[in-house]
């Protein structure tokens, strides 16, 4: 069974052993004991450690720590690592290079859906290790290989911060329920219901494709996606891909 350590403690670190947590052995370094012990209190099975002189020498590193902390973590990591998988937002592989040595390093991009196994996670960085770094992210979701950081960061603005994204709208449709007179609860389950259904839909058939099933003439949809349309919906949601974007380059 392959070992990860992970550095870092974060949402995002226990999405991914939540996903990783039966078919890896797993190390969680971390700077508050308190917090260890609750994660293996949760995840019985995982070894952890407080970060002091952690030795990286020829392991696989999951870095999962905020990117303004990056320098002061590693003067705690000893050796060469086998690779280091930075989910850093935002954070070059050159700026991390500067303070870590690794045979290989990557960025992967996870979200959330990686508690259930169901993470879109994109992926870039040195080759050597590229498909076990893939399998790796296999383990809870799906991944896809970019080509440079620059399609890195911009995918973070689509799949890492989307999940909020889609939350805005599952509130708002939620409210428009009950403002026209379901219970929250029935609004809510209906919603969800909605979301689930759609996400098999979406996996299968173009978004054009789909609007067009279901928009029939002079109809409901008709005059629901004509407000939406009024409001410039699309080009709002294209500029905060825009916005999130340049927020992951200004990260140092």
């Amino acid at each position: 069974m392959q070992e990860i350590i992970i550095i870092g403690y974060g949402k995002m670190a226990k999405a991914i052993i939540e996903g990783i947590y039966h078919n890896f052995k797993i190390k969680v370094v971390g700077r508050d004991k308190n917090r260890l012990r609750l994660l293996r209190n949760e995840f019985p099975k995982i070894e952890i450690e407080k970060l002091k002189n952690i030795d990286i020498n020829n392991k696989n590193i999951l870095l999962a720590v905020k990117p303004y902390a990056l320098k002061e973590v590693s003067k705690k990591l000893n050796g060469k690592a086998k690779v280091v998988i930075s989910i850093l937002a935002g954070v070059k592989i050159e700026k991390i290079k500067e303070v870590i040595e690794a045979n290989s390093i990557v960025r992967v991009m996870p979200n959330i859906g990686a508690s259930y196994n169901q993470s879109m996670t994109t992926i870039t960085g040195d080759l050597t290790y590229r498909d076990e770094v893939i399998d790796i992210c296999n383990s809870f979701g799906k991944s896809l290989w970019l080509n440079s950081e620059k399609e890195l960061d911009i995918a973070t603005a689509i799949a890492g911060s989307g999940p909020a994204y889609l939350a805005i709208i599952m509130e708002a449709l939620i409210d428009g329920g009950v403002r026209m007179g379901l219970k929250r609860e029935e609004a809510s389950e209906i919603t969800k219901g909605l979301f689930e259904g759609f996400a098999k839909v979406a996996i299968n058939h173009h978004p054009t494709v789909i609007k067009e099933s279901v928009m029939s003439p002079s109809g409901t949809t008709a005059e629901g996606c004509f407000v939406l349309e009024k409001s410039n919906i699309r080009a709002t949601f294209i500029e905060a891909v825009e916005k999130a974007y340049q927020k992951a380059l200004s990260i140092t």
